[in-house]
């Protein structure tokens, strides 16, 4: 695994040990950025199970000013760790905790995070248990409604045939984009 662009560009991070940690694939990883744009610029960024922290530390090597990990995984939590002192980055926090519970967004002295960029890329099964589900689009609409700043983006990473539109138009206009095995969808926060 390797930083794509920006300051960090070309320097390799630990990828996961086992089985149980999934990281997005180069190809769309790049994608994603690429659709994201200038709004990683000075962004405070938000990344739920963090795994190694491939998505936020892509961030902050593209201008990102802080990025927020969540992960419960102590291994996974270990490999990040090891991946934020690879790149010597300080404008960090990792928490060690539930992806979907508000008090894991933010540190404790904080009034609430306000974040430009949402990464959420849940295992996959957790969006086939109806349950694990419902669990997690409550928080995205937590996130979007709470959370996001105005003209920030929230992005959810799924298996296609987990992912639809639909499931999340309650909460907000989806942009869907597939690439192989891999689906992301944008929900963009309106500047009003």
């Amino acid at each position: 695994m390797r930083i794509i662009a920006g300051e960090h560009k070309g320097r390799r991070i630990a990828p996961p040990s086992g089985r149980d940690t999934r990281p997005m694939l180069d190809r769309v990883r790049e994608a994603l950025f690429s659709t994201l744009g200038e709004v990683t610029g000075e962004a405070l960024v938000l990344d739920l199970f963090a795994g190694t922290g491939s998505l936020g530390l892509e961030a902050l090597s593209r201008g990102a000013a802080h990025a927020h990990f969540v992960e419960r995984d102590p291994r996974a939590v270990r490999i990040l760790n090891r991946n934020i002192e690879t790149l010597r980055v300080a404008e960090v926090e990792v928490v060690r905790g539930d992806a979907l519970e508000p008090r894991s967004w933010s540190a404790e002295d904080d009034d609430g995070p306000a974040a430009n960029v949402v990464f959420l890329d849940p295992p996959y099964p957790m969006l086939r248990d109806s349950a694990e589900k419902a669990r997690l689009l409550e928080a995205i609409q937590c996130l979007y409604e709470t959370v996001l700043r105005p003209g920030g983006v929230l992005v959810l990473h799924a298996h296609p045939r987990d992912l639809h539109e639909e499931t999340l138009e309650s909460i907000a206009t989806v942009d869907r984009r597939v690439y192989g095995n891999s689906a992301l969808a944008y929900l963009w926060k309106g500047e009003g």
